[in-house]
């Protein structure tokens, strides 16, 4: 059984939760049971629950795919059935909510502040990053959006800063995705891929700015904004490559261009130490995250557009996604500490383009 139910939290955060707890029921993936937002679901016997808190972009993964192929193996392995209650947020709110309360015992978002905040906090208390792939499994690009046949001719990072132009990202306060799409435009723009001088910062933020005078929506997470966008709203939506290829899964019809130069997305996933020796689960919980890299899993992966970790099967699936040009990652902007005082800090340079993108009255 896996049943899709809102985070129950503490006061501050219930109003914000309940609202995406009824969005993420009336977005649901196939005949998955949902329980009603905040409420508890009385476990069947004999069977285990294992809570799982994601970012909304793999949710189709996640259920669709993951799910009940970790619940065959489990049950093969131990002969125990598994239920799984999930919650899909943007990630930084989903991290927020397992800060407040909400007692996941997996946590898988889209970027690794978003799980240092869970370690920080004393939620994760094991090395996260141990392993051959640092706590990672999936992998994605940075992409733009386009509809069907392209006819405004977008071709990179320059040309969203086009007049009239309607663009969508999502809010990098509360969107993992929207974090990595400004840092997929701003090192673009450093490494010398935009009209902007390679290596000037300022030309890189002012650059920033033109592109978020364009953004005509900034919605709480990837999955909103894509789902804007296929609702006909605005020209491109930045976002990430699987969520593209997601919708074209499920029959919509719209392209999608990358840019010569764009970040590589690393999503992590860790075992909330906490919350899951409070309800016994480690073994549970760190079977199904050992899982999420196995051959069966990172297959499963691919088939949602999502770029595996596995050589092996990165190999074997090379041929389903577009090369990149000029591929980088975090850690050539500095890694995610600098990154994050640079680009995200209050006041910082993110903060300054939107400012400036802002017309004077």
């Amino acid at each position: 059984m896996y049943v899709v139910r809102a985070s129950r939290v503490t006061p501050t955060l219930a109003l914000l939760l309940v609202l995406m707890g009824l969005f993420a029921l009336l977005t649901g993936c196939g005949d998955q049971e949902a329980a009603a937002p905040g409420t508890q679901q009385t476990p069947q016997a004999g069977v285990r629950t294992l809570t799982l808190g994601a970012y909304t972009t793999p949710r189709e993964v996640y259920g669709q795919g993951i799910i009940p192929a970790f619940q065959r193996y489990w049950k093969a392995k131990t002969g125990e059935d598994v239920r799984f209650e999930a919650s899909y947020l943007g990630s930084g709110a989903q991290a927020r909510a397992i800060l407040g309360g909400f007692e996941a015992d997996v946590a898988a978002l889209s970027l690794e502040p978003d799980i240092e905040t869970l370690a920080q906090a004393g939620l994760i208390t094991h090395d996260w990053r141990a392993g051959p792939n640092q706590g990672m499994v999936t992998r994605s690009v940075v992409v733009l959006a386009v509809r069907q046949g392209n006819h405004l001719d977008i071709r990179g990072w320059d040309d969203l800063r086009r007049p009239g132009l309607g663009i969508l990202t999502p809010n990098v306060r509360t969107s993992g995705g929207a974090m990595w799409n400004i840092c997929a435009l701003y090192g673009a723009a450093l490494r010398g891929a935009t009209g902007a001088p390679r290596g000037d910062t300022q030309a890189a933020e002012a650059l920033m700015a033109e592109v978020l005078r364009n953004v005509k929506v900034m919605d709480k997470g990837a999955r909103e904004s894509i789902i804007n966008f296929e609702k006909g709203v605005g020209d491109v939506a930045i976002t990430y490559e699987n969520e593209v290829l997601v919708g074209r899964k499920a029959g919509r019809t719209y392209d999608y261009i990358v840019p010569a130069a764009t970040i590589l997305i690393e999503n992590p996933v860790a075992v909330v130490d906490q919350y899951t020796d409070r309800h016994g689960n480690r073994d549970l919980a760190e079977g199904f995250v050992a899982f999420l890299t196995t051959p069966e899993a990172q297959n499963a992966f691919v088939e949602f557009g999502l770029r595996p970790v596995d050589p092996k099967v990165a190999q074997e699936s090379a041929d389903r996604f577009p090369a990149v040009k000029d591929l980088f990652s975090i850690r050539d902007l500095g890694g995610w500490p600098g990154v994050a005082q640079t680009l995200f800090a209050p006041g910082a340079a993110c903060d300054r383009a939107a400012a400036a993108d802002r017309p004077v009255k």
